[in-house]
């Protein structure tokens, strides 16, 4: 479950850190807000395509977002 938190984390500190809302996002990857919400929350984990994306659209490694 901790892993989970770490995953919320860095997606959040990453969204904040170029003043993004969740909104701009969840548009940029192809989801829902509800859904970058829920990975926000810790209530869900992105399946791989959207971690892919997500890693994309940051321009970070796979592993930023997972550590």
């Amino acid at each position: 479950m901790e892993e989970l938190y770490n995953i919320a984390g860095n997606l959040k500190r990453l969204r904040e850190k170029y003043h993004y809302t969740q909104q701009y996002v969840a548009k940029e990857i192809g989801i829902t807000c509800q859904s970058y919400q829920a990975y926000e929350w810790g209530v869900t984990v992105p399946r791989l395509k959207y971690f892919i994306k997500l890693a994309k659209f940051y321009d970070v490694p796979l592993d930023e977002l997972i550590r």
